[in-house]
């Protein structure tokens, strides 16, 4: 007996070491390859003011075309104006990093210092939960306040984000709002969402379709229930005679 069951105690070993291991090797296996696919600071490419360099696609969601307009527009802004517009795509955040905290940490590291933030403008674009983060010097403040900013990346981007996910005309839609305000022209505002939800149409309403079909069963019963009796009761006085 003793020895049948150290037999079934060794088969149970022998299942579950191989068991664990696998379980092992698949928890490490995460562990190194979750991190891969977020995007850090620390991974992201240097530049600094001056940097003709603006925009930064590691999500790849801007077409060729979209990016040549971008990059003419925005190098033609900086010649203009001095301000400096950098458009940003990472696909994952880091664990317990913030799309507002990334944005804040990557505008330090390009931009170290007061004096060298002051004619900047950043802004980010996450796609795995499109969320965006806008964050300015202090000299690009006087022509687009905090307000409008946050303006610019919570309703003039996410308008196209939320209508298919048509990252091109979020970022082309921001560049020219950016571009507008920074040249010193009056800001044209948000787009203007449509909520269609509450347009009505000329078709009858659901409840009002159901109250008429059952007052049209309720009439058809009560005619079938007079006209059924009288009928046989003809049928019946005319087999009689």
């Amino acid at each position: 007996m003793m020895q049948r069951l150290g037999q079934i105690i060794g088969g149970f070993r022998s299942l579950i070491l191989p068991v664990a291991a696998w379980a092992l090797a698949i928890q490490l296996w995460m562990a190194g390859s979750l991190p891969a696919n977020a995007t850090g600071v620390y991974s992201m490419p240097n530049i600094g003011a001056g940097t003709p360099t603006w925009i930064v696609d590691q999500a790849g969601v801007m077409s060729r075309l979209t990016q040549k307009q971008l990059n003419t527009e925005l190098a033609e802004l900086a010649e203009t104006t001095d301000k400096e517009v950098r458009l940003v795509t990472i696909h994952r955040l880091d664990y317990g990093e913030t799309i507002a905290t990334f944005t804040e940490a990557l505008f330090k590291k390009w931009f170290p210092t007061p004096e060298v933030q002051a004619n900047q403008v950043l802004v980010v674009l996450d796609n795995v939960t499109n969320t965006t983060a806008i964050r300015t010097g202090e000299a690009v403040k006087e022509l687009l306040p905090d307000e409008t900013a946050e303006s610019v990346a919570q309703e003039t981007m996410m308008a196209p984000l939320r209508n298919g996910n048509k990252y091109n005309q979020a970022f082309l839609d921001a560049s020219d709002r950016l571009g507008t305000i920074l040249a010193g022209q009056p800001d044209p505002g948000a787009p203007i969402v449509q909520d269609t939800t509450s347009i009505e149409g000329t078709f009858a309403k659901a409840e009002d379709t159901d109250d008429r079909s059952a007052t049209v069963v309720v009439v058809v019963l009560l005619a079938l229930a007079t006209i059924i009796p009288m009928a046989t009761y003809y049928l019946y006085q005319a087999f009689q005679g």
